[in-house]
């Protein structure tokens, strides 16, 4: 993205942070890296480390959100950005990024006048020499598909894949109809005709019902397809990396994951379908 873009949504997350409203009171420091804070003038996009606290409806919502299959940092990171894209969180991973190497600028701390915090996202100028900063923890499977693969995923996907336990395949996912009536059904209920989700979720399940799986073992963004008394789950789609805080557990139980990368209501859409290894 352009510089300025990048700029703005840095500015606009600033604006964010000052009105307070929960979660965001609850951000402690927020620090800026990568090829924005070298000053490139087509970074990749934004690199932002968000520190914080929690309370008792964080912890709760948190707790609900693990039970439930959903990432606990969603409400947290629309709240930062709003509708907009372009910045990539890593939230509590000062210290790992530190201990990595990394430089890490800092935006705010709590306490501090939100003036300051404009002052320095003012002094990160541009740096023509500045090129976009190589993406670390890469695979061969996610070349084209890396700025939709954010980094604490890569780093993930990039452990389990070098130690064997997985396999990644992309896949370029195409529009048709689901054979299953009732997956369609299902899809149709949760969401509407113009929704990016729901294109997501039929070339999703389009593309598992291609290679042979039962949907009866599939969750789908969180939801099982076919109400009680199915078999267990086998295969988990996430919808945009939304669940992404439960991939982990998931894949050491055996489960097989399909992420459609950037859902959307026309273009393109990649997926990764992330196999675990059998064990010896």
């Amino acid at each position: 993205m352009k510089r300025e873009r990048a700029t703005r949504l840095l500015a606009d997350m600033i604006t964010r942070l000052e009105d307070g409203a929960w979660p965001l009171g609850l951000v402690d420091e927020v620090y800026v890296f990568g090829s924005y804070a070298r000053g490139a003038l087509e970074p990749n996009d934004v690199d932002v480390v968000i520190e914080h606290g929690t309370d008792r409806r964080w912890l709760g919502e948190s707790l609900d959100a693990s039970i439930n299959g959903r990432d606990s940092y969603v409400g947290m990171r629309q709240a930062l950005r709003g509708r907009s894209r372009g910045i990539s969180f890593q939230f509590r991973g000062r210290s790992s990024l530190l201990d990595e190497g990394f430089d890490l600028f800092l935006l705010w701390r709590k306490g501090e006048p939100f003036s300051l915090a404009r002052e320095r996202l003012a002094s990160l100028t541009a740096d023509p020499a500045a090129g976009p900063a190589p993406r670390d923890h890469m695979l061969t499977e996610f070349e084209g598909l890396e700025s939709m693969v954010p980094r604490p995923a890569r780093i993930e996907l990039f452990d389990r894949h070098a130690k064997g336990r997985i396999s990644i395949t992309p896949l370029r996912l195409v529009d048709g109809d689901l054979e299953d009536s009732e997956a369609a059904w299902h899809v149709r209920r949760r969401w509407v005709e113009t929704s990016p989700l729901r294109r997501a979720a039929t070339c999703a399940l389009a593309v598992l019902e291609q290679r042979g799986v039962d949907l009866s073992v599939v969750t789908l963004h969180g939801q099982r397809l076919f109400g009680r008394d199915q078999p267990a789950e086998r295969c988990f789609v996430d919808l945009g990396w939304n669940a992404f805080g439960s991939m982990g557990r998931l894949l050491d139980s055996g489960v097989t994951w399909l992420e459609v990368l950037r859902p959307h209501r026309t273009k393109p859409m990649d997926a990764l379908l992330i196999e675990p290894t059998p064990r010896a």
